[in-house]
């Protein structure tokens, strides 16, 4: 059976000038545009090139085919996600319960927030889901919550501390799909997080007994 293959997914070059930078930022403007508007079906390099106002030639320039482009979006909202999340969690102020419960909340509203951009990036998935560079940012956001539990839990056994990231993990995943998939108002969508808040760091308290 002949060896799978993947996308190369990896930017061709890097923007180093003003000009290039500025060009980059419309493209993936214009790439959100199009993600939200035609879906991930009709996604097309030829329609963010037209929608960012450059030639597709200019396009090809910076990402090879339209799995890099999508997986560039992707990976940018993993990182802001992850990046919210870390300071929330790492912060050394707060008692570890407060900093999940504000953890959780944020990400949920967050899901809810771009519930339509995330929606296409997650029908995009099989554009790039299987490229190492797709599975070295998703590993990031796991050693993200293990590091929290592992200070939140330091008298747990290992395979106590790893079943609750899993668990915390999942959760936030189905929960954050299933309820960004309705159009609810943000004190709803408050209420809900904080129901859920609550639920998860009941759980770890209880771990942490």
């Amino acid at each position: 059976m002949p060896r799978r293959t993947t996308p190369r997914i990896s930017a061709r070059k890097q923007p180093r000038q003003a000009r290039s930078t500025d060009l980059v930022a419309a493209v993936l403007e214009a790439a959100v545009q199009v993600l939200d508007r035609e879906g991930a079906d009709r996604f097309t390099m030829a329609r963010v090139a037209e929608r960012a106002g450059v030639s597709v030639g200019s396009l090809y320039q910076y990402f090879p085919n339209k799995a890099a482009l999508l997986f560039r979006l992707q990976s940018d909202e993993w990182r802001d996600t992850s990046g919210q999340l870390r300071a929330l969690l790492e912060d050394p102020e707060r008692p570890a319960l407060d900093r999940l419960r504000s953890a959780v909340v944020a990400f949920l509203r967050s899901e809810c927030a771009e519930a339509a951009v995330r929606g296409a990036l997650d029908d995009a998935a099989p554009h790039y889901r299987d490229a190492s560079e797709a599975i070295a940012v998703r590993a990031e956001s796991r050693d993200l919550v293990a590091t929290f539990l592992d200070g939140a839990l330091p008298l747990a056994p290992q395979e106590t501390r790893a079943l609750a990231a899993d668990v915390l993990k999942t959760t936030l995943a189905a929960v954050g799909k299933r309820f960004s998939e309705r159009a609810d108002a943000q004190a709803t969508v408050d209420a809900f997080a904080g129901g859920v808040a609550d639920m998860l760091c009941a759980y770890v308290r209880e771990l942490a007994g």
